[in-house]
């Protein structure tokens, strides 16, 4: 089974970038790599529970268990050690990518409170985009009785696109809610 984002950029996206971008080899259209997700939780240090929770809760959103990461370095004024866990995060490749960015785009995006549009700057340099969200309950697979808490995460995006506008021209035909361009006020 083919996620439907991914049928859609094989059917109509790779095509149209190819003609749009003058691009002649077709391993040269930019395409989507990975999606990453990651929740640093702060909490981890007092508590093991707060955690467990954040990891359950990605597991939810991600579709497969995470990896909790570790603090590289000892800093005393965080009170925090060497080798402590500090919070997790999901690599997702092929279906589970293209499935969970169309619900970030259809459903998530749309559901975050005063929401006018995702950044068009927050590109990299080399074609990949990285978001965050405040609030981990704007996805409907979360039951907010037992996530009550409140918790952001950080998203990115991974592309084969060299350059930002490339990268951005695939992302806005994937639905990705850009902000409008700030026009320029002649004097």
């Amino acid at each position: 089974m083919v996620a439907r984002l991914q049928q859609h950029y094989i059917e109509t996206i790779s095509p149209a970038l190819k003609e749009e971008l003058g691009i002649k080899n077709v391993f040269a259209i930019p395409r989507l790599e990975k999606i990453s997700i990651n929740m640093g939780v702060g909490e981890a240090m007092q508590d093991k529970k707060y955690l467990e929770l954040a990891a359950e809760a990605m597991a939810d959103i991600a579709g497969q268990r995470p990896v909790l990461t570790l603090a590289r370095n000892s800093i005393a004024g965080f009170k925090l050690r060497e080798g402590v866990a500090i919070g997790c995060k999901v690599t997702l490749r092929r279906e589970r990518m293209y499935e969970f960015l169309d619900r970030l785009v259809s459903i998530v995006l749309p559901r975050v409170r005063d929401f006018r549009g995702v950044s068009r700057t927050a590109f990299d340099g080399k074609g990949n985009y990285s978001m965050g969200l405040s609030e981990w309950l704007v996805f409907p697979e979360l039951n907010p009785d037992k996530f009550a808490r409140p918790q952001g995460m950080n998203i990115a995006i991974v592309t084969t696109a060299v350059e930002n506008d490339h990268a951005r021209r695939l992302l806005e035909m994937f639905g990705m809610p850009f902000r409008a361009p700030k026009v320029k006020k002649t004097a």
